[in-house]
């Protein structure tokens, strides 16, 4: 079915009853058959095996599949493509790259993500407000959006433009801070310009030597502290790309909300971590992608040996005992296929219902909708999907969602 068929004239309005074969409660495992949930307007009323059926209620019965709550993306670009990522990012004007950001939201919405978190435009600036405040007031169909605008990044760092010919004077895809109180300038402007929380880039670039990765730091623990303190003062976070040591500890040190890729972390991280609740997003998707879809047989083999290492690295934080959230760094490959993440992650060493809870309840903590998102539960916000067969016995099915409802209203069925 089309996409534009795909979406639904079903807006809020006569309560709605709907029915499958099974419904997952997320937080305990226990699957419920069969599965209703009532909603009405944009809050579910009733989960159980069966629910009141108010007079007028519409139903909608989808069969042979499992309810869930809308799938969350916790590390997406929605202002990226598939194809040289720096070139689009100077080739390409801001007004066009908005265009295909809305299209990228509405391609995730109707995958079955209901909430993501943009980790930055890549040099559109603050242009991912205007795409989250068009969906916030329905003037275009995508999921709830936390947004970073550019990320922010030293001088030569992982995103300036550093290949380039410097008389050209190519601009960076972040915003340049070189030192705590340029940081905080820099996440003032942002909070202004609209943004829900800073990404940091904290290492970069990163190099396998003799099987072991080496990612040079940007930032002291002392420089992420101040921009910590300063995002708690404008009531939110900082989410931070770091993919190992020692990075990935003065992360954890400083107390960020994330680390996002997380491929190399120590002991005393990992420890840091629980402690404090810090979540890992591995992003294994575009590992994946990368190590599956270069040109030379070289770079293949390089991308490769960064994902077997992340792989075995995986296993030990998974035995660690950290918290995980779900990212899957989609921009770089087509959106509406990150899903895959999910599956990944049970691949590579979680169970099926961790990797599920990781995404939806943790989800929904780190982008700050804990308590309204990723459950099936009364009062809750009606974000809802259904797929095929039982993602208990099969994660995958993940992969193929057939029905979502967002905010009480039917975009895919």
């Amino acid at each position: 079915m089309a996409v534009g068929a795909q979406q639904a004239a079903s807006a809020p309005g006569a309560p709605v009853v709907l029915h499958a074969a099974r419904l997952l409660e997320v937080d305990t495992g226990n699957l419920l058959q069969p599965g209703e949930v009532l909603v009405e307007g944009e809050r579910i009323r009733a989960v159980g095996t069966a629910v009141d059926h108010p007079e007028g209620a519409r139903i909608i019965d989808l069969g042979d599949a499992t309810l869930l709550p809308g799938m969350i993306d916790a590390h997406v670009h929605l202002f990226l493509h598939p194809g040289a990522e720096d070139m689009q990012t100077i080739e390409e004007s801001v007004p066009w790259r908005t265009i295909l950001a809305e299209q990228a939201a509405k391609a995730d919405l109707m995958a079955g993500f209901t909430a993501e978190r943009d980790m930055g435009t890549e040099g559109a600036g603050s242009a991912s407000t205007a795409v989250r405040d068009a969906i916030n007031q329905g003037m275009i169909p995508g999921p709830r959006m936390r947004v970073s605008a550019n990320a922010i990044d030293i001088l030569g760092g992982h995103e300036d433009a550093n290949r380039f010919n410097p008389a050209q004077h190519v601009l960076s895809n972040a915003d340049y801070a070189n030192d705590a109180e340029q940081i905080i300038e820099v996440m003032r402007e942002q909070h202004k310009e609209g943004s829900d929380f800073a990404k940091v880039y904290e290492t970069g670039p990163d190099r396998m030597i003799d099987g072991v990765l080496h990612t040079p730091y940007q930032y002291t623990e002392e420089q992420l502290a101040s921009a910590v303190k300063e995002a708690h003062r404008l009531g939110t976070v900082v989410g931070v790309h770091a993919q190992g040591e020692p990075g990935t500890l003065y992360a954890a040190e400083a107390g960020v909300a994330s680390i996002d890729h997380a491929t190399q972390l120590s002991d005393e991280t990992m420890r840091l971590m629980r402690e404090k609740g810090i979540f890992a997003v591995p992003t294994f998707t575009i590992f994946d992608y990368f190590a599956h879809e270069q040109s030379s047989a070289t770079e293949a083999a390089s991308e490769g040996a960064l994902l077997d290492y992340k792989i075995a690295e995986f296993k030990k934080q998974v035995a660690a005992g950290i918290p995980f959230a779900v990212g899957s760094d989609v921009g770089p490959f087509p959106h509406g296929t990150q899903a895959h993440e999910l599956t990944l992650m049970a691949r590579f060493g979680m169970k099926p219902l961790a990797v599920l809870q990781a995404d939806m309840i943790n989800g929904a903590k780190l982008l700050g909708w804990a308590g309204q998102i990723g459950e099936l539960k009364p009062g809750y916000y009606a974000d809802v999907i259904a797929v095929p067969g039982n993602p208990l016995d099969d994660i995958s099915v993940v992969e193929h969602v057939r029905f979502v409802m967002k905010n009480g209203e039917v975009m895919r069925q």
